[in-house]
């Protein structure tokens, strides 16, 4: 499991946490990835790209489970 601090940020998207978590290399593999539904998003497949995550919100992608804080 990861765990991501938000750090004095309402939000990131759900691209960005992909790409700084390192579970995607580069912003445009984490679209790829979004888009072709392979990230939940607290239980369910999420497809926005640009999705904002907030505290408390869980992402998970093959098997890496990220926690937001």
């Amino acid at each position: 499991m990861i765990e991501f601090a938000l750090e004095g940020h309402e939000y990131i998207l759900l691209n960005q946490l992909l790409k700084f978590t390192g579970l995607a290399e580069s912003g445009g593999e984490a679209k790829q990835i979004i888009l072709t539904g392979q990230v939940k998003l607290n239980g369910n497949v999420a497809l926005e790209k640009r999705r904002k995550i907030k505290s408390g919100d869980v992402v998970l992608f093959e098997g890496q489970e990220v926690r937001v804080l």
